[in-house]
């Protein structure tokens, strides 16, 4: 199958009415914490609150989602004012005394854990520059630059976070070079920093010269230093919707690098990898977990469907299909969007249920908890809302 314009014209308006309609107004203005700052998020399906905790990386992720409101959707004051709310959180109550940034944080802002990696630095980084942007607070620009650079530190000089492992068997993670190049991407796209089209490039080099197995079809998820795959239960575990978020990090980089051949393959190889692995073919959606050689899995979610893998496999096929014109990302953008809008969504009260079992039945009603928040389903709306006006134009 084939997408006429009419029927792209009409994605754009769903994703948009979906946005701004069921997403957005589920979380906003109820979550926005005038007491103590910052946003309340944990929330069972009727929006009612089910935990006053607060996870940082959450934190950061709804400043950056209400900032980038703000700068490409609509100038709302609501959506600055609660921007300011979770970036002036973030900042008074987020980060310890060695400069390192708390994972959980009581409703006030005391801490209660702290882990040991910095994702929750890089969602403070795109959430500082989309506010600074936003608000023309070169302050909020200073601090994204200045943590941004802390991050490249933490991702290149060995020992300078805790380890999380012994050196009995060295690994690394796609995690931190995937983070790392998105950070960049959207430092570079909204206040702008000169070092980042170098790291961008660096990163993606690293995903494809140690994480993209050509001769299995096959995106790891870690290997040992060297490239290789580590044939134990952890080593051999893959997560298709996560490398197919890496994938469409890199076709946004292609398009931006005026539609890259080098990437555009690079990026198209990983969705097809990854898709043939993650799609249930038995009863559709995204597998959450799978063994690269087909043995078990020991986790025991390993089956289940998720929200944000939904999301990211929306974004991926549909950006594939527009830079490429194939009509097999075109026929699984319709799977994967007819799956997940028919199974995630509350029609009654707005938003996606995050968690469904094997079957597409719900497991648990949450919306929001220390992983989950505004992220995933807004920004695959929002950016995919962008990407087909952009084409249509």
């Amino acid at each position: 199958m084939m997408y006429s314009n009419k029927e792209l014209e009409q994605l754009a308006a769903f994703y948009n009415n979906q946005l701004l309609n069921s997403t957005i107004p589920f979380w906003f203005p109820r979550s926005f914490d005038q007491e103590h700052g910052g946003f309340l998020l944990m929330r069972d399906a009727d929006g009612s609150l089910i935990d006053d905790d607060k996870a940082v990386w959450i934190q950061g992720r709804a400043t950056w989602m209400l900032s980038t409101l703000y700068n490409n959707v609509e100038q709302k004051p609501e959506w600055l004012a609660g921007a300011k709310l979770g970036y002036d959180f973030l900042n008074k109550y987020c980060f310890d005394t060695d400069g390192q940034m708390f994972f959980h944080v009581t409703r006030d802002g005391k801490p209660i854990r702290k882990r040991r990696y910095f994702f929750s630095e890089t969602f403070y980084v795109i959430a500082a520059a989309a506010y600074a942007k936003a608000s023309g607070d070169e302050t909020a620009a200073a601090n994204a630059r200045r943590v941004f650079d802390l991050c490249i530190q933490y991702a290149t000089i060995p020992g300078l976070l805790q380890p999380k492992y012994t050196n009995t068997r060295p690994s690394k993670g796609i995690g931190v070079p995937m983070i790392m190049m998105n950070t960049a991407q959207q430092l570079r796209e909204t206040i702008g920093y000169a070092p980042c089209d170098e790291w961008i490039t660096k990163w993606i080099a690293e995903i494809e010269q140690y994480f993209v197995k050509d001769d299995i079809q096959c995106v790891m998820e870690q290997v040992a230093p060297d490239g290789s795959i580590i044939d134990h239960i952890d080593g051999r575990t893959l997560n298709p919707g996560h490398a197919i978020e890496g994938a469409w990090f890199i076709l946004h980089e292609a398009k931006h690098r005026n539609n890259d051949p080098h990437l555009i393959n690079l990026g198209c190889r990983m969705l097809d990898y990854m898709w043939e692995r993650g799609w249930d073919k038995e009863q559709g959606g995204i597998l959450y977990f799978r063994d690269v050689y087909n043995k078990p899995v020991q986790e025991y979610w390993q089956d289940m469907k998720f929200w944000w893998p939904h999301n990211e496999v929306i974004i991926a096929t549909l950006l594939a299909y527009l830079m490429t014109g194939n009509q097999k990302y075109a026929e699984w953008h319709k799977l994967v969007h007819d799956y997940a809008y028919a199974h995630f969504l509350d029609m009654q009260h707005g938003e996606w249920f995050g968690y469904l079992h094997r079957d597409g039945t719900i497991a648990q009603t949450a919306k929001g908890n220390l992983y989950k928040g505004p992220f995933h389903l807004p920004r695959q709306e929002w950016y995919c809302m962008q990407l087909l006006k952009s084409y249509l134009s």
